[in-house]
């Protein structure tokens, strides 16, 4: 973890100030060698929500110990080529990316849960390895969606507000907690953390994001509303996928029981119909799918490994990233049987790179 002084630094209201504090503290900084086994290609920062700015999160990337590092923040690449030039300054290659929720209607998962706690038909995919000429134009794409989120952001508030009791205003105690002006995403995490400073104002940081944390699963079902206008159909994503070049994935979950890494109720997700979804996948045009080793069980990760090279899907890793308390490294991207993954990555990185 970056100690807090030099987190606040790098997490500086603009980006001029966050790389120059990032030039400052690469004068003193000590590295641990890159391990050519750990990727994180799922990192959330700032502009959808993290404690990490795309700066601090190459920063505290780098200082892991990781060989590459990738930005997936939700509906916005805001902070993307900031993401790149922190890379380049800290010399460590980068990957940039954005996750969205899909609308599923029109395929046989209309009205089936997959990868969603929150809502049937609707799926989290991403969209991996995008070219750099790519990013003002998917920017330019997710920016009514941004606009319409906020649209049922400002009626969950109003639940909030009913439902604990408190006089939360969206434009003066949400917003300012996102990077909404330059690009970003409010998310529902913003509306638990600024209902978490009403309740207890004096937080310490990592106290904080644990009450936004029991917040998130305990107050979001009791005021959650459905995502539709938000949220481009599969074909729409397919197609911007197709257009500028990047590669669309399937974000797998898979089904929980005893949570592996202990951030999710028991619940059914994809596993009882995973089989039709690869066929549903491959006949809409998406030939990718990213997982996260370490919240799947080995049965659960043979069968969807097995499933991918059926299917000849091209796998991609990553954990997210949006809790101080989290590692950005893949602990099981040391087992040989996850080299794939690695050299997915650098794949990825080319697809962003090559003309």
């Amino acid at each position: 973890m970056i100690d807090q002084l030099l987190l606040d630094k790098l997490n500086a209201p603009t980006k001029e100030e966050r790389l120059s504090a990032l030039r400052t503290a690469l004068q003193t900084a000590a590295f641990p060698p890159m391990d050519e086994r750990l990727v994180n290609n799922h990192i959330h920062t700032t502009f959808s929500f993290s404690p990490y700015s795309p700066t601090a999160a190459v920063y505290a990337a780098r200082a892991e110990g990781l060989c590459t590092c990738g930005i997936v923040d939700h509906d916005s690449m805001g902070g993307a080529e900031e993401f790149i030039e922190a890379g380049k300054l800290v010399g460590i290659p980068t990957t940039v990316g954005v996750e969205c929720r899909v609308s599923m209607a029109g395929t046989p998962f209309e009205n089936l849960r997959t990868n969603n706690p929150d809502q049937l038909g609707v799926s989290y995919m991403a969209l991996h390895g995008v070219p750099h000429r790519s990013i003002p134009y998917i920017q330019a794409f997710f920016a009514p969606l941004r606009e319409k989120r906020n649209n049922r952001n400002r009626e969950m508030l109003d639940r909030i507000n009913a439902e604990i009791g408190v006089s939360l205003d969206f434009e003066r105690d949400v917003l300012p907690l996102s990077q909404y002006a330059n690009g970003g995403t409010v998310t529902e995490r913003h509306l638990m953390q600024a209902l978490a400073r009403k309740l207890e104002p004096h937080n310490a940081m990592l106290a904080e994001y644990g009450l936004i944390g029991t917040l998130k699963k305990d107050c979001i079902p009791k005021v959650y509303i459905p995502a539709t206008a938000e949220c481009p159909r599969l074909d729409e994503i397919v197609g911007l996928g197709k257009e500028t070049g990047a590669i669309l994935c399937y974000a797998y979950l898979g089904d929980v029981t005893a949570s592996v890494t202990g951030d999710k109720k028991a619940q059914r997700f994809e596993d009882e119909n995973l089989e039709l979804l690869f066929e549903t996948l491959v006949e809409r045009g998406v030939r990718a799918l990213t997982y996260m080793p370490t919240r799947n069980t080995d049965a659960q990760l043979d069968r969807l490994r097995a499933l991918c090279e059926r299917y000849g899907f091209l796998q991609v890793s990553g954990e997210d990233i949006n809790s101080p308390r989290q590692s950005f490294v893949i602990e099981k991207m040391h087992e040989p049987r996850f080299a794939n993954l690695i050299e997915s990555t650098w794949a990825i990185i080319r697809n962003e790179t090559e003309e």
